[in-house]
């Protein structure tokens, strides 16, 4: 293809039909010179049967003869429709002169339709000056023969060409059908390549959701992390106030020891607080298992962060109600210190009006031991010593429920003393029963260490 139509932007409809498959007489040109000027305009005329429908892509072409296929044209214009029915026989294209062959070879018009299939072709001309001896053509006989014997030869070389076009025909089947297959193949490759990039849409959509999922665990997992560390900030700060409560329980139950013989003539009293301790025991009990119960939920997940919070704040208000309570035993126990003060200066009133009392007596009336034998435990403030009886010596008595044990009792005696203790797993500290969430708060915060 050496030329190009001015009329046109895109190439023209062409394809690979052998010369066998097309129709050279459903289009006829007409007034076919046998040669032009060159450098000059030409005007092609033809004539459409009524075996073709003309169509918007149809065009007319200059082929060099010889040619194969509808690709190989020289320069095409594009074929006209026709106005109306009436003039649809006639019709011309003019071709402009830069664009024609220079060339002297021979060269045809050809009509072909938009599926690149030739409808017509016109006789061979050429493009050449006019000569003087063109006037007039005077052949001999020894030319015509030689003529003749030309055409033989071309009508030999058209047979090969015929034998020739029948085989590229029969392969170009045998293509066709290689091509069909490797449509159905490519056919069943993109149907494949579909399904690939359906899965690779849904596994992209999986992974961007997976990645938020993970983008949102990270941001939970951020903040659990930083609600433990707050929580055991709030540990620490609650092991260091069990560490004072525990201190300031042991000064009271050391104060508790001292003041004991005081507390006896107050055990009546006490019992009501007793059954408020043991149901402060049992509360403690409640609050002992929901504990372990969040403390094995902590271990097994983050997430319970906000409840361990939550039975906290009740372990805060139980530690806040119990500081309450010793506050009140505190307050009872100074106010039997000043009972014990009034007792004491009463007894001295006494003991300094004994003398005269003694006086008026007979004497020999009583002895000391038999002024005091109205005590059960002699008189504290008496400046003779007392000799209890031996039998109370030698008995045992509990110093946390004053149970008294006899002296052949002594393992019992133990086994009963230290069911009222409670020992530390971690080191040797010992709780009095009555504490057990104290000791719970101990035993925990060497869990936190």
């Amino acid at each position: 293809m050496e030329g190009l139509s001015p009329s046109t932007s895109d190439d023209p409809p062409t394809s690979t039909v052998l010369l066998d498959s097309c129709h050279f007489s459903q289009v006829i040109f007409t007034n076919v010179e046998k040669f032009y000027i060159p450098g000059v305009d030409i005007t092609c005329h033809y004539n459409l049967s009524e075996y073709i429908t003309p169509r918007r892509k149809d065009w007319v072409g200059i082929f060099k003869v010889g040619w194969k296929t509808t690709r190989e044209y020289y320069t095409f214009m594009w074929a006209p429709l026709p106005s109306s029915p009436d003039n649809a026989e006639h019709q011309q294209v003019l071709f402009k002169a830069y664009y024609l062959p220079k060339d002297d070879e021979y060269y045809q018009f050809c009509y072909v339709d938009q599926d690149g299939i030739v409808r017509g072709a016109s006789v061979p001309f050429q493009f050449r000056a006019v000569a003087e001896d063109d006037m007039l053509v005077v052949t001999t006989q020894g030319e015509v023969e030689e003529i003749e014997q030309k055409n033989k030869s071309l009508l030999h070389e058209n047979q090969k060409l015929k034998e020739k076009l029948t085989n590229l025909q029969k392969r170009n089947e045998d293509l066709q059908e290689q091509i069909d297959m490797a449509k159905e193949t490519a056919k069943e490759l993109e149907d494949k390549v579909h399904l690939l990039q359906s899965g690779t849409m849904e596994l992209q959509r999986a992974q961007d959701l997976q990645a938020l999922e993970i983008s949102s665990a990270h941001k939970e997992l951020a903040a659990v992390k930083e609600d433990n560390v707050k929580l055991q900030e709030e540990n620490q700060d609650l092991k260091r106030r069990l560490e004072a409560l525990r201190s300031d329980s042991e000064t009271l139950s050391l104060d508790a020891k001292l003041a004991k013989g005081e507390i006896i003539r107050l055990e009546i009293q006490n019992s009501d607080k007793e059954a408020e301790l043991h149901q402060i025991k049992e509360e403690n009990k409640q609050l002992l298992t929901e504990k372990e119960h969040l403390e094995s939920k902590l271990k097994a997940t983050l997430s319970c962060v906000d409840q361990l919070k939550k039975n906290y704040g009740n372990l805060k208000k139980e530690l806040e109600e119990k500081a309450l309570l010793l506050q009140t035993l505190q307050k009872e126990k100074d106010e039997m210190d000043i009972e014990s003060q009034r007792l004491k200066r009463e007894n001295e009133d006494l003991m300094a009006h004994l003398p005269e009392v003694l006086d008026n007596v007979p004497a020999g009336a009583f002895t000391q031991s038999s002024r005091n034998a109205a005590l059960v435990f002699g008189n504290p403030y008496s400046s003779t010593p007392e000799h209890p009886d031996p039998d109370l010596d030698s008995m045992k008595k509990c110093p946390m429920c004053y149970e008294v044990f006899p002296p052949d009792l002594e393992e019992r005696y133990s086994v009963h003393v230290r069911s009222h203790c409670l020992e530390c797993p971690y080191c040797e500290e010992t709780f009095d029963v009555s504490n057990k969430q104290v000791y719970d708060d101990h035993v925990f915060c060497h869990g936190l260490d």
